[in-house]
């Protein structure tokens, strides 16, 4: 089944923009389903036979040998210290994801591939409020009456590897001299993705507002509109994840062209995967422009230039 699992990607990926979520479902040992965004995943197979590589945290298992390429594999169980996780001898037993996003590929060692199904947003609900930072939930659903913990694999791996690439722009890297101030709306499910920008814009010396999902800045945006502000002018420019729970990048894009009141905002995509299906959505919804995840100088780039057009304006 899991060789096969992933031939309808493609035809997947026609859910974004229309409000859907597609998840590859798994288990980690134990009856508790969890879900990752499909658009993450390249292949699911067998656990092939794993080498070691010298310097890998522990939570790595080794590195396998996918189709020529050397991929890192990550037991994802041990990860996220699940109790019911698979003991390490039952290596007949588990199946590898490997997966790609942050300009990165690695997989995920799991128990068991269940099916990829899709979710409405309306059905995807933010995790429970634990008061911990460290959480690796970015959403909980239900699929059949299941319980369903959707994991922010990015901040799983970057917590690992320790790698937040938290970079140190360049000094060259600033707005005009007296340039106004200005504010930037930041919009990500993932905890380390909002981080990032926090850094990056910190360090350009902007103001930032942080939302996790595409529904909560809509009515935020729709908010201050009603409160008598122009959003256009409250924001410089709006900085929107793609795949995220509630509302997505497109769909909270489509929304801000609709409303007359919003139109006239820059919307800079920003996502953890890469195509050409992403360019082609960022063109068909009107988004300004689009930047792969996750180059700090790069993203930080695309920002200095609207935010210079901005302050050159006011």
């Amino acid at each position: 089944m899991a060789y096969n699992l992933l031939n309808r990607i493609d035809q997947r990926t026609r859910l974004a923009g229309h409000n859907r979520l597609a998840l590859l479902l798994f288990r980690l040992g134990g009856r508790q389903l969890f879900g990752v965004n499909v658009f993450k995943v390249q292949e699911v197979l067998r656990r092939p036979p794993l080498f070691q590589l010298p310097g890998l945290p522990g939570q790595f298992v080794g590195a396998a040998d996918v189709r020529g390429r050397s991929v890192p594999v990550l037991d994802l169980g041990l990860a996220i210290g699940h109790p019911e996780r698979n003991a390490p001898g039952d290596a007949d037993t588990q199946y590898l994801v490997v997966t790609e996003f942050n300009r990165s590929v690695q997989g995920f060692l799991v128990s068991d591939v269940e099916r990829i199904v899709n979710i409405a947003v309306e059905d995807i609900h933010p995790p429970p409020d634990l008061g911990a930072e460290s959480t690796y939930l970015t959403a909980v659903t239900r699929f059949q009456d299941e319980l369903i913990q959707v994991l922010d694999v990015e901040s799983v791996l970057a917590d690992i590897t320790r790698s937040r690439m938290d970079a140190v722009l360049s000094p060259e890297m600033v707005l005009p001299p007296g340039s106004p101030p200005l504010q930037v709306l930041v919009v990500d499910d993932s905890r380390v993705a909002r981080q990032q920008m926090r850094s990056m814009l910190d360090q350009l010396g902007v103001g930032v507002t942080l939302l996790s999902d595409g529904r909560q800045a809509l009515d935020h945006l729709l908010q201050v509109h009603a409160g008598g502000e122009d959003p256009t002018r409250r924001y410089a420019m709006v900085i929107s994840d793609i795949e995220m729970p509630a509302m997505d990048g497109y769909t909270l894009t489509t929304e801000i062209r609709r409303h007359p009141a919003l139109a006239g905002l820059y919307v800079l995509l920003h996502t953890s995967l890469s195509g050409v299906f992403n360019n082609a959505m960022v063109e068909r919804v009107g988004a300004n422009a689009f930047v792969a995840k996750y180059s700090p100088h790069e993203l930080a780039e695309h920002v200095l230039v609207r935010l210079r057009e901005v302050a050159g304006g006011a």
